[in-house]
């Protein structure tokens, strides 16, 4: 197999975007499905995709195509690519993973049962400066890593307001899933360490159920319930004794949109949003910037995720990390709403 042939399942606002990028990169797409018939009308007509469903199970049940991208609400991460796996399509599925750890553990178990692969959309990974911050922590550049602040917040930003986003049995969460899963992914990742033990957290809904803060990203449904949090912050220990203050907001009296990890270590310090490491040598404090220039972390995934179908390279995302990420997040949540320490050992299936 020289190319791979792809079915994209969800045409809304991020299936576009990977139906976009794919066609940039020169990828077959075969086919698309989505429950909206604007949006097939759309991916037809302006995309210029011949086949259309409305059932997933039509798309993945196509003999010419390989491999899936899942671009749905959260709920149904777990059963549309378990039944894609089972299929004999590879896999990657839009982050989070899924609801919980065990959705994510079962996944894993599908994809190594169907002898087919699964990678998770976890976007940040493959910006430049993320790999270029992972291999000063791998080199020992920073020392030991032990404290990671983390944090995306937006002013205004709550996507589809009343639509799966803001529906807790849809989408699990609210930011704490939707966009915290990039930040604490993004920290333990570039330390290298998914060794987490316990977390006390806290979530807020004071904007959202107010019809304040709305954004732009999604569909709003008028009338639709908002019955997730608006903002939430989590401390998580790791089992090595550091600790990430995490923090994913849509919508707060802020002066701005902002995304950064801070990683403190021993030997020296990384600030994402600066683009810099700090060290100190022979009393000497010595900032050093660094310039990526342009990237495409998109277009990074979909080539990396092509080379996998291809056998060329394994899944940046591994089995143990998206577990254990999906945990720490759902015992923050669990923490959250019993107002008590959670173990992460007790929602880890």
């Amino acid at each position: 197999m020289n190319t791979v042939r792809i079915g994209v399942i969800g045409c809304g606002s991020m299936g576009k975007f990977h139906i976009n990028t794919l066609k940039k990169i020169g990828a077959q797409v075969v086919a698309v499905c989505d429950i909206d018939e604007k949006e097939l009308r759309y991916a037809k007509e302006v995309l210029k995709i011949e086949n259309v469903y409305r059932d997933y199970r039509d798309l993945i049940a196509r003999s010419d195509i390989d491999a899936v991208i899942i671009v749905t609400p959260n709920y149904l991460h777990h059963k549309m690519t378990i039944e894609s796996l089972k299929e004999g399509k590879h896999v990657l599925c839009e982050k989070p993973p899924a609801i919980t750890a065990k959705q994510v553990k079962e996944m894993f178990e599908a994809s190594q049962k169907y002898g087919r692969t699964l990678l998770i959309g976890l976007t940040f990974r493959f910006r430049k400066l993320s790999r270029i911050f992972r291999n000063y922590v791998i080199e020992g550049v920073i020392g030991e890593p032990y404290l990671i602040k983390t944090y995306i917040i937006r002013r205004a930003g709550i996507p589809g307001y009343g639509s799966w986003f803001t529906r807790k049995e849809e989408a699990g969460a609210g930011p704490l899933y939707d966009i915290g899963v990039h930040a604490l992914d993004l920290a333990m990742w570039v330390t290298d360490n998914f060794n987490s033990k316990e977390v006390v957290a806290a979530t807020y809904a004071k904007l959202g159920p107010k019809g304040l803060g709305k954004g732009t990203w999604g569909k709003p449904v008028p009338g639709g319930p908002f019955n997730v949090e608006d903002w939430a912050i989590a401390f998580i220990r790791m089992e090595n004794g550091a600790t990430i203050f995490l923090e994913a907001g849509w919508a707060g009296h802020i002066a701005k949109t902002e995304l950064n990890v801070i990683i403190m270590g021993d030997k020296g310090g990384l600030d994402y949003k600066e683009s810099a490491l700090y060290k100190e040598e022979d009393g000497v404090l010595i900032d050093t910037k660094i310039n990526v220039g342009k990237d495409d972390p998109l277009m990074e995934e979909l080539n990396h995720f092509i080379r996998v179908v291809l056998g060329k390279e394994e899944p940046l995302t591994k089995p143990k990390e998206m577990i254990v990420l999906q945990a720490t997040l759902e015992a923050a949540l669990k923490s959250a709403e019993e107002r008590r320490l959670v173990k992460v050992n007790e929602v880890l299936p």
